[in-house]
């Protein structure tokens, strides 16, 4: 039996890395405090691109297989040459593909991302055709332990629905997408995560929508944000914030740990590897310290390589490399 089913995308990112975008510090808007802009109109030659498995849902499930957890993806795919690909990607990584749908009207998810190669981060556009008309599989999710819920495309509250139909545990990582299109929704499927992965700016994102109305400062503080999240139904909270690391609560003590110091060449998939390191140390019975160690050296592994699969680690490789991360009982 698959342990856990990712459920999300399935596709194809290339990666452009490049040094001609200009990027500007903009503190102001808490949830974009930088960004990169290039000429319009002008033409930018690419020395070398990448290409690599990627979305959340196949993220994930390779991570958890390195570390062997049986992981699986419930994905739509087109009957193309990228659907193939993904596939056969998916294959090397042990990744069970049962629940990978192929359709003929549809093209294969596809990602271009620019990569700054001055910091390492990026912008990502994504087409995401085929997950968008992904319907879920309910009698084979409940066969599974878990599932963890990517980024869902098409009627994503519909999915969601459906998926907590399924009674099995769920890790959760609601999107950007959904809390602009339908917060209220989003809120409420709080309740339904055992372990809930989310990003500072969607945290921010998420508590600015509730009815009680709270100080810049509070919003910008992580400790506040967790407790909110908390209190809005989720056990265990993981909460990133780029270099400044991640924090872990589960309604007793908040933990955090600082980022691991790497050379950094790209941050695709980075929250993805995070969210199986700290998933599989969860499964293992291990506690929120451990999680987090874990998450955070999977994090700095795939950062040090183009695209969100190549950098992920074995269970040999995570548990030494844990050894290093310090975690702070706040």
């Amino acid at each position: 039996m698959t342990k856990v089913i990712c459920i999300g995308s399935a596709c194809k990112d290339i990666f452009f890395p490049t040094s001609e975008g200009i990027v500007a510090d903009t503190p102001e808007d808490l949830t974009a405090q930088k960004k990169i802009s290039f000429e319009l109109g002008a033409k930018y030659k690419i020395k070398d691109r990448y290409e690599s498995l990627g979305g959340v849902a196949a993220n994930v499930a390779c991570g958890l297989a390195r570390m062997g957890i049986s992981s699986g993806t419930h994905a739509m795919i087109g009957d193309d040459v990228s659907g193939d690909w993904i596939k056969k990607e998916f294959e090397k990584h042990d990744v069970d593909t049962e629940l990978v749908v192929v359709e003929n009207d549809y093209p294969s998810d596809m990602s271009s991302i620019i990569v700054d190669v001055k910091s390492g981060d990026r912008v990502i556009f994504s087409n995401q055709k085929a997950n968008g008309e992904l319907k879920i599989n309910l009698e084979e999710l409940k066969k599974s332990e878990w599932v963890y819920i990517g980024d869902l495309a098409g009627d994503w509250a519909s999915k969601l629905d459906k998926i907590f139909e399924s009674g099995v545990r769920v890790a959760y990582n609601p999107r950007y997408t959904f809390i602009r299109e339908n917060v209220q929704k989003m809120i409420e499927s709080l309740g339904h995560a055992d372990v809930l992965f989310v990003n500072k700016d969607e945290a921010i994102e998420t508590i600015s929508h509730l009815e009680e109305k709270f100080s810049e400062d509070e919003s910008n503080d992580e400790i506040f944000l967790i407790k909110k999240l908390h209190d809005l139904g989720a056990k265990v909270i993981a909460l990133t914030d780029g270099e400044r690391g991640a924090w872990a609560y589960a309604g007793e003590s908040i933990f955090h740990a600082e980022a691991q110091k790497v050379e950094a060449i790209d941050s695709t998939g980075a929250g993805d590897a995070f969210s199986s390191g700290f998933l599989a140390g969860y499964i293992k019975g291990e506690g929120l310290e451990d999680c987090l160690r874990r998450g955070i050296v999977n994090g700095a592994g795939v950062v040090q390589a183009y695209g969100g699969v190549a950098g992920l680690m074995s269970e040999d490789e995570i548990r030494e490399r844990a050894k290093l991360i310090e975690v702070k009982k706040l």
